[in-house]
C-alpha cells in the first residue's frame, strides 16, 4: 500500500484508522507500542488485537519488533497522522464555528473523523486560519505530515515559585474536562506555582488575580504545561 495512495485519501475502513491513530498516540511513531496497551486504549480484546495487528503487519502499515511490540511504517505513519489531522481540524471547527464545548467535542470528532473528506477537511482548515492547535492544545499535524514537537511537563513537575502556562489536556475524559473549566482554567492560562505537597500530595498554583487553586496529584499529572520567564523588573 503505496503512500502515494494515501496521500490521495485512499480509503481504510473506520476499524484500521482507528488502530493506526491508538498506536500513534501510543508512540507508535517512534517506539514499540504493546498489544496490551493498545486493546486498553480501544477497548477490546487482546485476540482482536492480534488478528488486526496481523492484518496490517500484512498491509505494510506497521512492523513487529520481536517481544517488544509493534511500531508504525512511513505508510501507516503517514495513514495515522491523516486521522489525526482529520480529529483535530473538526474539534476545532466545532468549537470554533458550532459553540461546542471543549468537554463534548471529542466523541463527535470521533464519529465525524471517518466520514468527512479531505477536500472538506482543507476547506474546515482554511475557514479557520490554518490553526496550529486544536481546543485542547494538541498540536494538528500539516497538510504535508509534519507535527510540532511538544515539550509540555506535567503540572506536578514544574518547580515551586516558577510561572507556567497550560498548554495541553487530553480531550478524552468529558468529566474532567468539565472540572478543569469549572476551575477557571483552559489553554493559555498563565499561573503561578506556589506550593507542592512531598509524596504525591497536591499542588497550588494562583492564577493572577484570584484566589490560590489546590489540585490533586493526579489531576496536576494531566496538565501539561510551559515554563514561562519571569519579567526583570528594572
Amino acid at each position: 500500500m503505496a503512500a502515494a495512495s494515501l496521500r490521495a485519501g485512499t480509503g481504510l475502513s473506520r476499524s484500521i484508522e482507528d488502530y493506526l491513530k491508538a498506536i500513534y498516540e501510543l508512540g507508535g511513531e517512534c517506539s514499540a507500542v504493546q498489544t496490551s496497551a493498545i486493546a486498553e486504549t480501544l477497548d477490546v480484546s487482546a485476540a482482536s488485537v492480534s488478528g488486526m495487528l496481523k492484518r496490517l503487519a500484512e498491509a505494510a502499515l506497521l512492523e513487529h519488533l520481536p517481544y517488544r511490540g509493534v511500531r508504525l511504517t512511513e505508510d501507516g505513519r503517514w495513514a495515522a497522522v491523516r486521522v489525526v489531522r482529520r480529529h483535530r481540524i473538526l474539534e476545532s471547527y466545532l468549537v470554533t464555528q458550532l459553540g461546542y464545548d471543549w468537554d463534548s467535542v471529542h466523541e463527535e470528532a470521533e464519529l465525524l473523523e471517518h466520514a468527512v473528506s479531505d477536500r472538506l477537511i482543507e476547506r474546515m482548515a482554511q475557514a479557520l486560519g490554518h490553526p496550529a492547535y486544536d481546543p485542547h492544545g494538541a498540536p494538528i499535524p500539516t497538510s504535508s505530515g509534519d507535527v510540532e514537537e511538544m515539550h509540555a511537563v506535567p503540572l506536578a513537575e514544574v518547580r515551586v515559585g516558577s510561572l507556567a502556562e497550560l498548554r495541553l489536556v487530553s480531550d478524552k475524559d468529558p468529566e474532567r474536562l468539565r472540572y478543569i473549566r469549572s476551575l477557571g482554567l483552559e489553554v493559555g492560562t498563565r499561573f503561578e506555582v506556589v506550593d507542592r505537597q512531598p509524596f504525591d500530595g497536591p499542588v497550588t498554583i494562583r492564577v493572577p488575580g484570584r484566589e490560590s487553586l489546590v489540585l490533586g496529584h493526579e489531576l496536576a499529572r494531566a496538565l501539561g504545561c510551559t515554563a514561562l520567564v519571569r519579567e526583570q523588573r528594572p
